[in-house]
Formats: C-alpha cells, sequence, structure tokens
C-alpha cells in the first residue's frame, strides 16, 4: 500500500492534506471546524479559545491498515487571560516518504461569542532518491457562537499559497471550510461541514455524537466526495480522556486510530 501512495505522489505531486484533526473529530466525519477541543489545533485553531487549563494530547493513526504507514501527532495548549497559545507537532508516512508540521498557534476569544485564531507551520517532507525540502504556511479561523446552542466556524489554509522548492516542487494544498454545530441537548451535538480544497472537489460532511451514559460518548459520520464513513467513542474519566475512531475508504480501507489527552 505505501509504495502505491508513493508511485501516485511521483506523478502528481500535489499534496493531499494528510493533518490527522484527532480521533473525537475524525468520528465525528472530521466536522470539527466549528467544535472547541486541544484538538482543534488540527483543525480550526479558533475552537482553541474556550480552554480553560493547560492540556496536552497525542494521538496515532495507522493509514489504510498498513503498520508501516502511519500519523503521530502531539499537542499542547496553555490558556493565559483570553488568549491560548498552541504547539503542534505531526509525523505522516514510512521509511522512503514522510512529511513533518510543526505549529504554533495564538487563538483570542472576545467576550463569550467570538473566537478568532492565527496558527503558523513549518513543514518538512522527505523523499528517497529525491531529497527533502523545508517551507511555511500560515492558518486562520474564527468560531462565531449564535446561541446557546449554535456554533457557527471557518478556517483556511495555506491562503498564501506555499509550495515545497529544493527540486520537489509539491505544493501544500489551500483548503477552506464553512461549519456548524447544533447542541439538541446535552446528550446529543450534530455537526457539519463544507471543505474546498482548491483544484479539488468540495466535500460535505456531517457528524454526531451521543452521550450514552456519563462518561461513555458514541460517534459516527459521513462525507460525500469521496463517501466515506466514520465511527467511534470517547472515554472521559476526570482530567483525562481516550478517543477512539476509525474512517473507511471506498478504495483504500480502513484508517483507524486513537488519542489521548490530559487536563492539567
Amino acid at each position: 500500500m505505501k509504495y502505491i501512495f508513493l508511485f501516485f505522489f511521483l506523478l502528481s505531486f500535489n499534496l493531499k492534506a494528510q493533518v490527522n484533526s484527532g480521533s473525537r473529530f475524525v468520528a465525528m466525519g472530521e466536522t470539527g471546524v466549528s467544535l472547541q477541543d486541544i484538538w482543534s489545533l488540527q483543525q480550526n485553531q479558533a475552537g482553541l479559545a474556550s480552554l480553560e487549563k493547560p492540556v496536552v494530547a497525542i494521538g496515532y493513526e495507522q493509514r489504510f491498515a498498513d503498520q508501516d504507514l502511519s500519523t503521530q501527532s502531539a499537542l499542547f495548549a496553555v490558556p493565559y487571560k483570553q488568549n491560548v497559545f498552541g504547539l503542534s507537532f505531526q509525523r505522516y508516512g514510512f521509511s522512503a516518504y514522510n512529511e513533518q508540521q510543526i505549529g504554533f498557534a495564538l487563538a483570542r476569544r472576545f467576550g463569550n461569542t467570538l473566537h478568532v485564531a492565527l496558527n503558523f507551520n513549518y513543514h518538512q517532507l522527505k523523499i528517497t532518491n529525491y531529497g527533502s525540502a523545508q517551507t511555511f504556511s500560515v492558518e486562520a479561523g474564527l468560531q462565531y457562537r449564535a446561541s446557546d446552542k449554535l456554533w457557527l466556524g471557518a478556517h483556511v489554509a495555506n491562503p498564501n499559497r506555499s509550495e515545497y522548492g529544493n527540486g520537489v516542487n509539491a505544493a501544500i494544498p489551500v483548503v477552506l471550510q464553512f461549519g456548524a454545530s447544533y447542541s439538541f441537548s446535552d446528550k446529543v451535538l450534530i455537526a457539519t461541514a463544507l471543505e474546498k480544497t482548491l483544484n479539488l472537489n468540495t466535500d460535505f460532511k456531517m457528524g454526531m455524537e451521543y452521550k450514552l451514559v456519563g462518561m461513555l460518548y458514541l460517534r459516527g459520520g459521513v462525507s460525500a466526495n469521496p463517501f466515506k464513513q466514520y465511527a467511534g467513542f470517547g472515554l472521559n474519566y476526570q482530567h483525562l480522556r481516550l478517543d477512539v475512531a476509525t474512517s473507511s475508504h471506498p478504495v483504500l480501507g480502513y484508517s483507524p486510530q486513537i488519542a489521548m489527552s490530559y487536563e492539567f
């Protein structure tokens, strides 16, 4: 599987976003653009502004059930007055190909209704026999609380259209996201997202989170283009949270993942 991926990559030299948005958001169909979580660092950094205590998180994803093709992530966020500072690290790939990304985010809340954020990324790409390259990109996001139950979100990644150089000539995608989330009760949360990757298809996503009992959450979601299914669950115990998810690609198969976070 990993060598098939490398073959198609070398043909196109156009990177599709491989950012892991965390097991909770993935289980809900990757609809985190309007949600609040430590994993907002990976999807819409504006969601960090709701954090009130420092949080650390780690995650591991096995891509398409291939033991060598994986994503590892580590996140840290700390609030200070009306601001939240976040640091993220991710590594994706296998021995012949890997991407690394380090991000630094600043999120700020304005009252109880508006969250805004900026994120700066350092990217490194290594391909066996093709060398390595580095570049930088930016992201910006906002979230607006329209009512006690409704949040709206928007996010743009790489509006500066950064590309790798040094002979690699691979593009980092420009991605636009818009979404909404609605809490029907303290047990049911619905989220939607519309995602457009420049020069690629537009995707619509929908997900749900259901609080089954005190510390157990069940989650599921779908996306339209391509049609993908998502499922997972979460366990919250005091300051510790465990999230498990899997996504199903119609051609490439399943990608299970797990994440843990701790709030200090």
